[in-house]
């Protein structure tokens, strides 16, 4: 497709549909009074010609012409699925598990250390 195309990334919240996903984008921006940031999203409808794109991915869409009363846009891309985002999730919970008992292995190292009476106290 044409680089000019406009492309979202959204959450895939529906799937039930044939060959069509409803993709969820969330977009943070500035009031313009308050100066706070507020959390806009909307659905909109996307083109999944293979029916391949799971519930939860995240995709990228890619605007096109309009293809029925609704759908205006085409998943150009995976981007994450619902699977690689939980195994990164465990590894990364391993990891943290890792450096716990690193530093407990450490510290019971140094433990003994810490037993024997300091200077002052055998006197």
């Amino acid at each position: 497709m044409p680089n000019n195309r406009r492309r979202l990334t959204g959450r895939v919240v529906s799937d039930k549909m044939d060959k069509t996903v409803t993709v969820l984008i969330e977009r943070r921006k500035m009031h313009r009074v308050y100066k706070k940031v507020v959390a806009t999203s909307r659905k909109v409808k996307a083109h999944d010609e293979s029916n391949e794109v799971p519930l939860g991915a995240i995709v990228r869409l890619v605007e096109s012409r309009p293809l029925s009363k609704s759908k205006r846009w085409v998943v150009e891309e995976i981007l994450d699925t619902p699977a690689d985002m939980e195994r990164r999730k465990l590894e990364a919970r391993h990891a943290a598990q890792d450096v716990r008992s690193a530093a407990a292995e450490e510290t019971e190292d140094a433990a003994p250390a810490e037993d024997m009476p300091s200077e002052e106290e055998a006197e």
